[in-house]
């Protein structure tokens, strides 16, 4: 049996960080920046890594690939926000190369 945690899975290290990254950027967002985007890309970032942690859980193979599949579409989600916000210069340049170089990572990961 794998004894491997989720925890320890290097796509759901890549999620946490990206979702803590945004917790950071957007604490220091305006109120209506927080309230029009950051909800938004907080949850849909935060349910990356909570799917995988789900799907994984679940034990076997079918449940992981259903809930690696959520997990691609709240990925999706997390760029189209990351795209807005940069369009919008709500996101620094800065902010916006972290969080697209962790979605860089995740894509192929979550799309095998």
């Amino acid at each position: 049996m794998n004894n491997l945690k989720y925890e320890d899975l290097e796509v759901y290290k890549l999620a946490e960080k990206l979702s803590d990254r945004f917790w950071e950027i957007v604490l220091k967002w305006n109120y209506i920046a927080q309230k029009t985007f950051g909800i938004q890309i907080i949850d849909s970032s935060s349910s990356i890594g909570s799917n995988i942690a789900e799907g994984y859980r679940k034990g076997s193979n079918p449940d992981r690939a259903r809930f690696a599949k959520i997990s691609r579409g709240s990925l999706y989600e997390s760029i189209h926000w990351i795209n807005k916000t940069n369009r919008l210069k709500i996101l620094s340049e800065a902010e916006f190369k972290e969080p697209s170089e962790i979605c860089d990572l995740l894509t192929p990961k979550l799309s095998a």
